[in-house]
């Protein structure tokens, strides 16, 4: 079996958009309630690619997870603070697939100099809260009742991980930049060897 981690592609749209559906459909870890097509998963993809990662997991050739960093609030004085968020197709759940992809972006978040990582939870949700305390993201706060999806209301639970310790940061490194790093490609195989063979 050939596993891989690897910056994403615009060509990865329509697998990345087939991994996402089931959470947007059958369940409120996503608060979208439309599948978001092709085309506007490729948008999404390029708007964000010159400032924050996406990695994807190949196996055997095929995509079966991703994880992304985002701006965590549009003005200037955040910008040193993402969200992260990591999806895997649902039969490739308890590979470490989801575990080795957040580990490498977290590690990428930290050498292009950002401070701040987020990762907002619907609740209840334990697994996805113990996956990211295992991180070290503490909790911070609970939105009660801040989304209604599937005719109820669901609260979100908010965790922080501090990236790095920065009195005076630097401007953050351009993903350019970052895929320049001759380490980087290190990283990225290191993260992709630790997923189970099974």
């Amino acid at each position: 079996m050939d596993t891989q981690i690897r910056s994403v592609d615009l060509a990865d749209d329509a697998a990345v958009r087939g991994i996402y559906a089931p959470y947007v459909l059958d369940s409120a870890t996503s608060f979208e309630t439309a599948v978001p097509d092709e085309v506007e998963v490729w948008r999404r993809i390029e708007a964000q690619a010159n400032r924050y990662p996406w990695l994807v997991c190949e196996i055997d050739r095929n995509v079966v997870g991703y994880a992304y960093a985002s701006a965590h609030r549009s003005r200037p004085a955040y910008r040193w603070s993402v969200d992260v968020s990591a999806y895997v197709a649902p039969r490739f759940h308890r590979r470490g697939i989801g575990r080795a992809l957040h580990a490498a972006l977290l590690e990428l978040l930290r050498r292009q100099g950002f401070v701040n990582a987020y990762a907002g939870i619907a609740l209840p949700n334990p697994s996805s809260v113990g996956f990211h305390e295992s991180f070290g993201f503490e909790a911070i706060g609970t939105y009660r009742g801040v989304g209604f999806k599937f005719d109820r209301w669901h609260d979100v639970t908010w965790l922080h991980l501090r990236v790095r310790q920065d009195s005076m940061p630097r401007e953050p490194l351009a993903t350019g930049d970052l895929w320049n790093d001759a380490g980087v490609a290190d990283l990225l195989g290191q993260s992709a060897r630790s997923v189970s063979k099974k």
